[in-house]
């Protein structure tokens, strides 16, 4: 026979020693909505990575892959194909996904490499590409380079855009981001820049027609250069503001394991 409970429970003394105070914490997603496979998502990005080394394959075939390896969308794309294909073998084994200042660094800048594209070089005359004059095939080779840079400055950009809207959760990146950001793409400005004043004049000299001293000056160089990178720094705060406001696309609809039900009795 076991005894009854009194109904008052008397205060307990409290314990003489040293008190310490608890920060209040948040349980991590996993805890609450553990990560589970997206075979559709890890197929997705599997289909965006190749399509990326294919573009960049066939750019590298036309002309000496030393110059075409040199651009700054070259290099943004092999770092999304990167980035894609990790983040697809996460998605197939149900794996946390890559921190979002990876991700939103190469989404950044293939989005920036687009945006150059389609302002300062889609109507430039000449005509500008990656190859130069000097490449121009025919037949089924000429068709894959009529499509590459279709695919570089248009459709691999809105497929990047896409899977970071629809398919992946918000990342929480911090202002700090956006400035770390910007050391890669001032590195590889300077770069470029230094290469090209060291190398003999000719058509090929720069990367881009408007780095080019000779034509426009070294003072036009360096306004369009700073004005580049305040624009890219603005992308990417840009970037950052959406990513914090945005809805998470793995949690509409999601249901979860707990259900408030009414009281029984």
């Amino acid at each position: 026979m076991t005894a009854p409970i009194p109904r008052d429970i008397p205060d307990l003394p409290v314990i003489p020693g040293r008190r310490t105070n608890l920060m209040p914490s948040s349980p991590p997603a996993g805890a609450v909505a553990p990560p589970a496979r997206r075979p559709l998502t890890a197929v997705y990005r599997l289909l965006v990575a190749l399509a990326a080394l294919a573009a960049v394959t066939v750019e590298i075939l036309l002309v000496s892959p030393a110059r075409v390896l040199s651009h700054f969308t070259i290099q943004s794309t092999l770092l999304l194909a990167a980035v894609t294909l990790a983040s697809a073998g996460r998605a197939w084994t149900a794996r946390r996904p890559l921190p979002g200042a990876l991700t939103g660094a190469a989404l950044l800048y293939v989005v920036a490499a687009a945006l150059l594209h389609h302002v300062l070089l889609a109507d430039a005359a000449p005509a500008y590409t990656m190859t130069g004059p000097a490449a121009d095939p025919t037949g089924t080779a000429g068709t894959l380079a009529a499509l590459a840079p279709t695919a570089l400055h248009t459709l691999l950009p809105v497929a990047a855009v896409l899977d970071w809207l629809l398919l992946s959760p918000p990342a929480r990146i911090r202002l700090v981001h956006a400035a770390a950001w910007l050391l890669y793409p001032t590195a590889h400005l300077v770069l470029v820049l230094a290469i090209g004043g060291l190398l003999p004049a000719g058509p090929a000299r720069y990367l881009y027609p408007f780095q080019d001293p000779g034509r426009h000056g070294h003072p036009y160089v360096l306004g369009v250069s700073l004005l580049l990178l305040l624009a890219l720094y603005c992308l990417a705060l840009a970037l950052i503001a959406l990513d914090r406001t945005r809805p998470d696309p793995l949690r509409l609809g999601a249901k979860t394991g707990f259900r408030l039900r009414p009281p029984v009795g």
